[in-house]
Order: C-alpha cells, then structure tokens, then sequence
C-alpha cells in the first residue's frame, strides 16, 4: 500500500519560510513556498538547495501572498520548476506585486554591495531577478474559492477563505483517500475589512498555524489607541511613523484613520501613504470586491483621506519635513523599504512616535523596537532611540490563540493529528498545551525537514 508523507521544509519553529511538502508514490505537492526573513542565519537559508529536486515537484498551491509564504517561488523556477502554481485570483494579483517588488529589492541590494565591495563574493548576485518573476507568474493557475480542482492526477484540492489578506484561503488536499487541510495564517475574527475565517468541516490531519500561539490580544478599540497616539504626538509637535505592512496592514490603518475623520476626531495632519507596492495593493481592493468587506464608496472614501507617494524625491521631501504627520510606509518588520529613511529620520527625537501594528519577527529591526532597543542599526549607523515606541498588537492581521481554538472548534470531529507551524518555539508550545487542554487533540511540533507517514 502507497503512503502519504509530509515534510515542512520551512516554518518548523519559525515564523517564516513556509513550504510544506506532501509525497506519494514518487509525486509530490508543495504548499507555499516562502522565503526566510530575520536572523542571518534564517535568511542565509535561502541560498541553500531545497531537500528536494524542484524539477520533480508536480504542483505547488499557495495560501496567500505574503513573502514568508511566496517569495522562493522565483528561486524555485530559477532553480528549475516548470508545474502549475495555484491560487485564488486575488493572491495571484497580491503576489505579482510583493515578488516583483521583492526582485527588485534582489537586485538592488546586491548592486550595492557589488558598488560598495561588502559582500563575500565576487560578484554579488540576487537571489531571483525580475525575469524570474515573469516566468513565475506565467505559471499562476487561479481557482475561485470553495470550488475543488485536481492541482495534478488522483488529488483534489479545496480554497477556502482565510481572512487574514486579500485572497488568503485555507487548502484542503485529499489524496489516496487521506484528507490534509493547512490552514495558511489565519485572520481575525470581526476584522473591519477581512472576512472571518471559514470553517473546516473535516480533514484526517491538520497543518495549522501559530504565529500567536502563547497570547490572547487584548480588545482594546484599535481607532481609539490610534486616536490617543496620533493626538499625544501632535500635541507634542511630533511625527508619527507607522512601519506597515503594504498588504492588508496598511489598508486596515487608512480604515480606522477613515471612520475617526468621518466622525471629526482625526487631528488635521497630514497622512502620508509612502509605499508603491501599498499603492498597488489597495488598488486591488477595487478589482477585488467580493474579497473584502467594503463596498466601493467606502473603498474610494477611505483612500481619499491620504496623499499616495511613488515619487522618491518627495519621499525625501516627507522626510525632510519635521512638522507634525502620519507616515505609513513598508516594510512592515522595518527590514527595509522606504520605512528605513523615516525612521531615521525621526526615530532620534523624544516628540514622535514609532507605531508597531503586525507581527514583528526576530532579528528585525521592528522586533528591537518592540523589545526596547536603545539603539536601532540604519545605514551603517547606530542610532539612538529617543521616539516613543507603540506596539498595538490588536491591529495584527493573525488570529490570536483564542481564536485559532475558535476555528479549530469548527471541525465537526477532531483530525487524526494536528501539526502546528510557523511559530516561535515558545508560540508553538503554548498552542500543542492549549489544544491539548482545550480540545483533547493530538498535537505535534514537528522539526525542519522532519517526515511524518500520513498513512
């Protein structure tokens, strides 16, 4: 009798690098296909060959747009793959964007190094190039939600929506008769944008997960702390600059900045969206209507109350301007982007204030500021931290331990074993005790690279 196995290949006690491998018979399926991001020793990953041969691979299925979960793919196809990449439509719309955008930061930083001699080989070369963009996205396949596709021969497979970000969908893989649903990340419930995650009825095993494994958020009104922190700082003469996420994040903060205009509470500053790639995304709410919850008259009122930069020049401009504003610029985790030349531009007076509104992974700078960092490196510089620091966890796009357990309670019997993923070790642990305690499931944290017989 053939098995089933699975093997994460990335995400297995980190955030990051989601790739999930299911084999049978000499076939295989991979779902997701992220980078790594944080430590050096995580993103020094990328350049290792995967465990196996991408020319092998029969398909890859994608969850979401999200870098961690889509940014190898161009390595993927540079290093050989040429099978059907699926997604809902809007995450292939997402991710043209994020990869695009992702190559062309490849491209530049190794342009630099080459400029400036600081790297170890000669010459520095990209990861993946825009080329190898356009070859992928050439290999995107789009299948509407709740509708099951054969992604090759003997497997069907089911998108439902996730919340989380435009697009975002849980996948269930039924193959030789063994049902495995990953659950991608997880968004909140009564998100003012993202609709609530949809239920799994069923699936023999389960790969969810656990990003906020170990918290519950507090239920504090996010439009409300925005409000205290933007008016605190313009009282004080002060700017305020929020690192953004330009899927999802970015569009959820203009929202809360919307309803507080709409009602005369918002101070009269100006508010700055300084992210080409945010640009493009939330062009994408308009192309996507029945992906998020907001008709077209709030879309075009909520985006009217920002001015929108794609010009460098008058992003320097921005940043040379030290009179009270809102800033939202990527990266999210202030890894890089145009966040960085803000920051430090304003993280050094003691009148601003850095707001931190997503998950914020180790060994970024978005983690040091949300664990007190003194000092923050920008361009070579040690620079000191005298700006107020604001972690509003609540406005985070990933479901909390509460409500992972919410979801999981919509299985209408428990799955053979679960597998829980992408979580720090401390995250992880916290959710196998809480499912154990909650649930009375079989739970295991599985390791890199570490294979489990699904038969």
């Amino acid at each position: 009798m053939s098995t089933l196995s699975f093997t994460s290949l990335g995400a297995a006690g980190t955030v990051t690098g989601s790739k999930h491998l299911l084999e049978r018979d000499g076939r295989m399926i991979l779902v997701d296909c992220g980078l790594f991001q944080g430590i050096k020793n995580l993103r020094e990953t990328n350049w290792r060959s995967l465990p196996v041969d991408p020319q092998a691979l029969d398909a890859v299925i994608v969850t979401h747009a999200h870098l961690d979960h889509t940014g190898y793919l161009p390595r993927l196809i540079r290093d050989g793959f040429r099978g059907p990449i699926y997604s809902t439509p809007a995450t292939r719309d997402v991710a043209d964007i994020i990869l695009r955008d992702s190559a062309h930061l490849q491209e530049r930083d190794a342009m630099l190094a080459n400029k400036h001699r600081a790297t170890r080989h000669s010459p520095a070369r990209p990861l993946y190039d825009v080329t190898d963009v356009e070859q992928t996205m050439a290999q995107f396949h789009t299948r509407a939600a709740d509708k099951s596709f054969s992604p090759t021969r003997e497997v069907r497979a089911l998108f439902r929506g996730a919340g989380h970000i435009l697009g975002a969908a849980t996948v269930e893989v039924e193959w030789g008769g063994v049902t495995v649903a990953f659950s991608g990340d997880l968004g909140r419930y009564d998100d003012p944008l993202m609709f609530d995650p949809e239920p799994v009825p069923r699936a023999d095993y389960l790969v969810c997960e656990s990003t906020y494994g170990d918290r519950v958020r507090d239920h504090a009104d996010p439009a409300a702390e925005l409000l205290r922190i933007i008016t605190e700082t313009v009282e004080r003469g002060g700017t305020v600059v929020i690192p953004a996420f330009a899927v999802g994040r970015t569009q959820t903060i203009l929202y809360h900045l919307w309803t507080l205009q709409r009602d005369g509470l918002l101070p009269r500053v100006p508010v700055y969206v300084d992210s080409p790639m945010a640009i493009n995304a939330g062009e994408l709410m308009r192309s996507h209507p029945a992906a998020h919850r907001l008709d077209a008259a709030h879309v075009d009122e909520m985006f009217a109350i920002a001015e929108y930069v794609r010009d460098p020049e008058r992003s320097k401009q921005i940043s040379a301007d030290h009179g009270p504003k809102v800033i939202l610029s990527a990266s999210g985790m202030a890894t890089g982007g145009r966040v960085l030349h803000h920051l430090a531009a304003f993280v050094g007076g003691s009148q601003n204030t850095v707001v931190l509104v997503g998950y914020q992974a180790v060994g970024t700078r978005g983690r040091s500021l949300a664990d007190g960092a003194r000092f923050l490196k920008l361009y070579g510089e040690w620079l000191p931290v005298h700006a107020r620091v604001e972690n509003l966890h609540m406005l985070s796009a990933h479901a909390d331990s509460d409500e992972l357990i919410r979801w999981m309670r919509g299985f209408d019997e428990a799955p053979r074993r679960t597998f829980l993923v992408h979580g720090e070790p401390n995250a992880t642990e916290s959710m196998r005790h809480r499912i154990d305690h909650d649930l009375g499931w079989r739970t295991t944290v599985g390791h890199q690279n570490q294979t489990f017989d699904l038969t």
